[in-house]
């Protein structure tokens, strides 16, 4: 699989990883052997870069892919976590101490002792904007206890504002067929910091895939099912913030656009190399729950360039059917 330098981290990564939220048990149960089987999976398909996050099932889908990593020491594989959203999300909580005591726990989690790339987790604007995050991310990197940080964000505006900073390595942000917003300003503008960019929510929680309908039901303990109204998180990150009759009817015309490239490309994996052949993106990072979806999502990593007419239907049906509902909010 073809492999880019993940900005200012300076490691080559896979341009298809893996996002492990799944694997925590928050998209509906995932037993340990089958998130094994997952990552295994993913590693003999070529993928060498793991997103993981200290919140996703409180820890466990960290000790998973810790115990992954330790079976794989010394194979050029590159982990990324997440911190601060097991707290409430205050500004006053992201101070250098819950730093340090969030990057320890995770320190331990993962079975490390320097985490390759930590990413705060969707903090609070002001904590995106304040010069001591900064600072206390930097104290982190000098006693080697993370090797690079960067921020996961909602915003494009977030985004922009972490670029601008001297330190950070990485910026994780939705991007996929619908959510086009950051390709006007955040790809440009991380190309020219040299920010490496992590693409989540590739396929709008799996809506992109085309096997959903209004008949499609999700678990209670599924995202898909608790936070269609944002009420216990950002909604952006539940269907990318579409309404889920109006991502089906997008998704039966992105299905149509998929249908006239040559050979067996399935929807999401168009939808996967739409976003890692877009510049600017260093990896993107979809998640699966069973070894038949990781060995798929791999694949896409390998799709032939899509050509004009399938990047020009992507934009209509984006304006035709979302950017009225998605593009001024995030």
């Amino acid at each position: 699989m073809e492999k880019r330098t993940l900005g200012r981290t300076g490691r080559e990564v896979s341009v298809v990883g893996l996002g492990t939220w799944q694997l925590g048990a928050d998209w509906g149960e995932v037993s340990e052997a089958d998130a094994r089987e997952v990552l295994e999976t993913s590693a003999a398909e070529g993928v060498t870069f793991y997103d993981t996050a200290d919140v996703y099932g409180d820890g466990r889908s960290e000790k998973v892919v810790g115990r992954f990593l330790a079976d794989h020491a010394g194979e050029g594989f590159t982990v990324a976590t997440k911190m601060g959203r097991r707290e409430e999300q205050l500004p006053e909580n992201y101070s250098a101490a819950n730093f340090r005591q969030w990057i320890d726990r995770s320190r331990r989690n993962l079975g490390v002792d320097t985490v390759d790339l930590v990413q705060l987790h969707c903090p609070p604007t002001a904590t995106v904007e304040a010069d001591a995050t900064y600072d206390a991310l930097d104290a982190l990197v000098e006693d080697g206890s993370i090797a690079a940080y960067g921020l996961s964000v909602e915003t494009v505006d977030q985004a922009l504002a972490a670029i601008a900073r001297p330190h950070v390595a990485s910026i994780q942000i939705i991007l996929n067929a619908l959510r086009l917003k950051p390709l006007e300003r955040v790809l440009p503008a991380a190309q020219e910091a040299g920010v490496g960019i992590i693409a989540r929510v590739p396929l709008a929680s799996g809506l992109l895939s085309g096997k959903y309908d209004e008949h499609t039901t999700f678990a209670a303990d599924d995202h898909r099912s608790y936070n269609r109204d944002g009420s216990a998180f950002d909604v952006g990150e539940t269907f990318s913030g579409v309404p889920y009759d109006v991502g089906l009817a997008a998704a039966a015309d992105f299905g149509a656009l998929v249908r006239d490239l040559p050979g067996d490309v399935t929807s999401a994996q168009a939808a996967i190399a739409w976003i890692w052949q877009q510049p600017g993106v260093s990896t993107v990072i979809p998640g699966a729950r069973n070894s038949e979806q990781a060995r798929s999502n791999a694949a896409a990593g390998g799709v032939a360039p899509l050509g004009q007419a399938f990047l020009a239907g992507v934009r209509d049906l984006y304006d035709a059917r979302v950017r009225e509902l998605v593009h001024d909010r995030w």
